[in-house]
C-alpha cells in the first residue's frame, strides 16, 4: 500500500544520510558544529540535496527551536525587490532564540531574483550579519551577482551517480516491501537523470500500480521512448528509407504520448551506438542540439524531428 509522499518520508534528517555529496556534507557539518557558519551558497541541479542539507544544518544548529529561527522562501515565487525589503528584512532584524546568536534564512532558487532584488539582498546581508545567516540555493551560480558570491562559502552540488540512486532505492524497496529488477533500476536512473527527488517520485508512482516493478512498468511511467524503438527509427533513416523512419517516429510519439524533447534526448543517447564514423556522430549530435533548441523556442516538434531524420538519411548516404 503506497501512502504518504515518499520524497518527504525518505528525506534525510542527518548529515550521514545525505548521499552523493560526501565532500560537501563533511565540510558543511564541520561548519555547523562550530556554531558560527558563514553565509552559504548551494549551487547545482534540482534533486541533488541542496534544500535537504540546508534543513539539516538548521535543525542541527537550533534543535527544538529550529522553526522559530528559520525562514524559508522561494525566490521564483516572488521575484521582486519586495521579498527583500519586507519578509527578509523583517525576519533578519530580530534576534534569535536559544544559544546560537543568529537566525537562518533559506532562499531557494535565488538565481530567479531580479538584479535589483539581489542588490537589496546584498545590502541586507551586510546590515544584518550580526543577527542572521543566509543559505542561498540556485541552479546556476553564474546568475548570482559577484558581490553576493564573494560574501558566501560556495558549494557546488553534482548530479547523483547510479550507485547513489541505487542506495536510496534499496532503502525504499526494503521499507515498502516492493521489488525492482536490475533492468528497471537502470531505466529508473536514466529517467531520473541523477535527480534523486525525481527517482523517488518515479518509484512511488510505479509502486502504486504494482509492488513488483519491472523494466516495462517503469518505462510506462517514465514515458520515455524505448531505446529499441529509437534504434529502429534511426536504422531506417541511415538505410535511406526516410518514409518508414518518419512513420515509425510518428507512431512512437502518438502511441506512447512522448514529447519532442523526450524523443530528442533518446536520439542523442542512441547516436553513440550507431555504426557510423566518429566525425559523423559529432555532426549528428550537433544537429540534434540545434533541433532541440528550436523545439524549446516553440517550433513544431514533429517538423523539427523530421528535419533531424533527414540529416540521418544524408549521413547514411555519405553526404
Amino acid at each position: 500500500m503506497v501512502s504518504g509522499i515518499w520524497t518527504e518520508k525518505y528525506r534525510p534528517s542527518k548529515f550521514h544520510e545525505v548521499v552523493g555529496q560526501e565532500d560537501i556534507v563533511k565540510r558543511v557539518e564541520s561548519l555547523t558544529n562550530s556554531l558560527n557558519i558563514p553565509h552559504l551558497l548551494f549551487a547545482g541541479p534540482a534533486g541533488t540535496g541542496k534544500s535537504t542539507l540546508a534543513l539539516i544544518v538548521v535543525k542541527e544548529l537550533f534543535k527544538e527551536n529550529w522553526k522559530e529561527n528559520y525562514l524559508e522562501l522561494n525566490a521564483s515565487d516572488e521575484r521582486g525587490i519586495n521579498i527583500i525589503r519586507e519578509k527578509v528584512k523583517n525576519f533578519a532584524r530580530t534576534k534569535s532564540l536559544g544559544n546560537v546568536h543568529f537566525k537562518v534564512i533559506f532562499l531557494d532558487e535565488a538565481d530567479a531574483l531580479t538584479p535589483e532584488a539581489q542588490q537589496a539582498l546584498r545590502r541586507t546581508m551586510e546590515n544584518y550579519s550580526a543577527t542572521c545567516r543566509f543559505i542561498l540555493s540556485c541552479n546556476y551560480s553564474s546568475k548570482i551577482i559577484d558581490p553576493i558570491q564573494s560574501r558566501c562559502a560556495i558549494f557546488r552540488f553534482k548530479l547523483l551517480e547510479k550507485r547513489d540512486i541505487d542506495r536510496v532505492m534499496q532503502k525504499i524497496t526494503e521499507s515498502e516491501n516492493i521489488t525492482i529488477t536490475p533492468e528497471a533500476l537502470e531505466i529508473l536512473y536514466e529517467g531520473s537523470e541523477g535527480d534523486c527527488r525525481r527517482a523517488i517520485n518515479l518509484i512511488q508512482s510505479t509502486a502504486s500500480i504494482s509492488p513488483a516493478i519491472n523494466a516495462e512498468l517503469i518505462s510506462t511511467i517514465i514515458s520515455n521512448a524505448k531505446p529499441k524503438d529509437i534504434k529502429v527509427v534511426l536504422d531506417y533513416a541511415l538505410a535511406g528509407d526516410f518514409q518508414k523512419s518518419r512513420e515509425k517516429l510518428l507512431d512512437i510519439m502518438l502511441k506512447e504520448s512522448i514529447s519532442g524533447q523526450d524523443v530528442i534526448k533518446s536520439i542523442q543517447k542512441e547516436i553513440w551506438n550507431l555504426p557510423v564514423e566518429p566525425e559523423i556522430k559529432v555532426k549528428l549530435t550537433e544537429k540534434t542540439g540545434e533541433v532541440e533548441f528550436r523545439i524549446v523556442e516553440g517550433s513544431d516538434p514533429f517538423i523539427q524531428l523530421q528535419s533531424l531524420l533527414a540529416s540521418f538519411v544524408l549521413a547514411g548516404l555519405g553526404k
